[in-house]
Parts: C-alpha cells; structure tokens; sequence
C-alpha cells in the first residue's frame, strides 16, 4: 500500500466569486495528503458545456448545488475509496464509470471538482508541487499574463442574454524579459487605469476587478480603447503590452436573424458588420488576443478572421474545452487558441487529452480561472507550458506564479510576445527582439 489511495471524499456548498455557489470537493488520501478544489458556473456558458446539476427553486435563484454535493457525497466518496490519487487517468476513469452517464447523471461541477481534488491530493501524496504532477520535469514556461481593465454591458442596452458585464477588457504584458516584469507593468497600468477612470466619472464601479462602464461616460468603445492606449504609453510600454477582449459574443447573438444586438452598438449588426468592425479595430488599436469573435457555432467566420486578422483568436464557446469541438476548429482553421476551463469537459484527464491535441495541431492553451480554480491556474499553467493566460497579472494568481517563477530558478522561461499566435503578434515579437 503506497499511502497514495483515497481515503475519503467529501463535498460541501460554498460561496464563490461568480455570484453562484459552487461545489468544494476534498479528497483525502491514506497517507493523510489531502487535495481541496472547487467548481462553480461561469457567466458566459456556453451551450455545448457539460451540464451542471443546479437545484432550481427559489433559492439562490434556482443556482444551488446541494444536489451534486450529496451526488459526491452519498454516490461519489463509496466508489472512489481506495483508487489511487496519484493515477489521475485512472482516477477518472473509475470516476466516469460510475454512472453509464456520470457527467449527466450525477452533475458536471460533481464531477469536476472531485477530479481537480483528485489531482491536487495526488501531488500533495507524492510530496510534489502541482506543476510538476502535471507537466512532469519539462514544466518550466510561465505565461504572458494580462491585467483587467473595463467591463460593462449595459452601454448600448445589454445583450439577448445577461452578459455579465461582456465584454470585457484586459492588457497583456508581453515584452519583457521575466514574468515578475510583466506581472509589474500590470500593476502599475491597472493603478494608473484606475485613477484615470476615478477622475473621468468619480468612483469606480467594480466587476471582478475590471472597471465598470456605465452608459454615457464614452461616446462609443473607440474612446474606451484610446484611454487604454493612452494609460500604456503614459506608464512607458507602447509596444510591450496590448489589448485581450473578451467578447463573448454569444450573449449579444440573435439565433433567427443571425445578427448581434448590443454589442458595440445600439444598433444590430450582422455578422459581416461585425467582421469589418473588428478589422478596423485591431488596424487602430494594439489588439494581440480576441476571444469568441462570432458565435459559439460559427466556425466558417471564425476561420476566415483568424487568418486575415494575424493575431491570436481565442475559442471559449466555440471549443468548450471540448476534444471533439476542437478537433473540428482544426478542422477549418478556426481560432489558433484553446481556451481551457477543466470544468467546461468534466475531468483533468479529459482537458489533457484536448491540450495534447491541441499542441499536437500548432494550437495554443490559455487557461482561465473563472470556473473556480483559484490559485491552482498558475500551476496548471506552467504545468502545460502554456504561454498567455487570462488576466492573473496581479493578485493571489500572480503571486502563486511568482512563487512558481522563484521555485524554479534559473530554469524559469518567459518567450513573451513569441509566445502569442498570429503572424501579426509574432512581427511584433520580432520588432521587440531586434530592439533588444
């Protein structure tokens, strides 16, 4: 007996930062290691994700999961024990036999989070750090992060669906030499972001860290975007730092018409408006990642963009983290990114199994920690060598990815705008190399 084995599992209801509770699973292993991860709903969900079992009713708008907690709890724990930790493919095999159907049957956030648990006590049994369970000896990438800045829906009367505060709006610090730079020039872009804001419309709504637009501050999202522009060269980073947006543009989509309402505009827009639209934009301003351009099915558009705007397109909806949806943007050149939510799938192995793919086509992985993952992002990030992130600039993700850059010493790697897809993003890279 290797002390690896679970022990025992238990799952409880927690308060998260998406509004939503979330299932916390915590595994414990016969060697007293233990793993704790969570699972909670996102605000942009897109409609090719594995189902979540949400309680209904009244409370907690009909968003509570005690369901899939007693799911973990009564059904999961008994089957799981004595299944060894630190096997995680064969952890979620026995996991997803559960059930002929266990994503559905017992809950995709049931699931996922037991997964991630597995995976986090499985390092913790073997006395290893997190990246290394996952990436072995070749973890060693740290990834351009980016830092939130605006939010806001409501500037042109909101969406078909509640967007959240879609989209919103990040900058990516690309051109510097280490992660700890970049994660400075986060830090002092967002404090001058913010005191540039507080001084046009005096205080500072707040969404999750980016600034909330209100209706009537800017005239139209072009201003929003020279204010951007204005704050990086004010701190001195033109050309080492640009725009990540985050459109989900599936919230603002009209299925019968095909036309999107609220979004840039009070005025709806077709699909080819929108495409001339984004063209015009990345020629105006330093965009170098746009995520979810077109809707969630709309592979053909979303292909012929990602070739012509050379920059790095990022699918959340389109791929779902899903291996199959992935491997038909492949298919059709779609996007040049995978945007990674474990949960999106259901387990760790299954989200490596697309990452693998992914690399094996010339994709790149950016992982996102919207879906509960906390600090872990940082790991799974160097874990995979992904190398640009979602915000995690600045704030405890930073700081676990500084810890992770310190850790590894010497044999810590930072390829910054290199790291970007898109031939636009990579002549950048180079311009950057040659100043060097």
């Amino acid at each position: 007996m290797s002390g690896t084995e679970i022990k025992t599992i238990h799952a409880r209801q927690v308060y998260t930062n998406r509004g939503n509770p979330g299932v916390e699973a915590t595994v414990v292993c016969e060697n007293g290691a233990t793993g704790t991860a969570m699972c909670t709903s996102g605000v942009s969900v897109g409609t090719h994700e594995v189902r979540f079992n949400f309680d209904g009713g009244t409370k907690y708008n009909g968003k509570g999961v005690m369901g899939a907690v007693n799911n973990v709890n009564t059904i999961i724990a008994p089957a799981m024990k004595g299944v060894d930790a630190a096997n995680q493919l064969a952890a979620d095999r026995s996991l997803l036999s559960i059930r002929p159907e266990a994503k559905l049957e017992l809950g995709g956030n049931a699931v996922a989070a037991v997964s991630a648990a597995i995976l986090k006590a499985g390092a913790n049994a073997l006395g290893i750090p997190l990246y290394r369970h996952v990436g072995g000896e070749s973890a060693m990438y740290l990834p351009v992060p980016g830092v939130a800045m605006a939010a806001g829906h409501q500037r042109y009367g909101g969406g078909i669906t509640t967007p959240g505060g879609k989209p919103t709006m990040s900058v990516m610090c690309f051109g510097f030499d280490t992660f700890s730079d970049a994660s400075y020039a986060c830090w002092d872009i967002h404090t001058r972001w913010a005191k540039k804001m507080e001084q046009r419309f005096g205080g500072i709504p707040n969404v999750r860290d980016f600034i909330a637009i209100p209706a009537g501050v800017f005239k139209n999202d072009e201003e929003i975007w020279e204010a951007m522009t204005e704050t990086i060269i004010e701190a001195g980073y033109e050309g080492r730092a640009g725009f990540q947006m985050d459109v989900a543009t599936d919230t603002y989509h009209n299925k019968e018409d095909g036309r999107y309402y609220g979004l840039f505009s009070d005025k709806p827009m077709t699909k080819d408006e929108l495409y001339r639209f984004y063209m015009d934009m990345i020629d105006k301003f330093p965009f170098v990642i746009l995520e979810d351009p077109f809707n969630e099915d709309d592979y053909e558009t979303t292909a012929a963009f990602t070739k012509e705007s050379g920059i790095q397109v990022v699918g959340d909806d389109l791929f779902t983290t899903n291996p199959e949806r992935v491997a038909h943007g492949i298919s059709l050149g779609a996007a040049n990114t995978v945007l990674l939510k474990v949960n999106q799938v259901g387990t760790i192995s299954e989200a490596m199994e697309m990452i693998q793919y992914a690399y094996k086509y010339g994709y790149a992985v950016m992982p996102s920690d919207s879906r509960g993952e906390g600090e872990a992002i940082g790991d799974y990030s160097v874990g995979i060598n992904a190398c640009s992130i979602r915000e995690c600039g600045i704030g405890p993700r930073a700081n676990r990815l500084l810890a992770i850059e310190e850790e590894l010493g010497p044999s810590a790697k930072f390829i910054g705008a290199a790291g970007l897809k898109g031939f636009r993003n990579q002549e950048r890279a180079r311009k950057l190399a040659r100043k060097g």
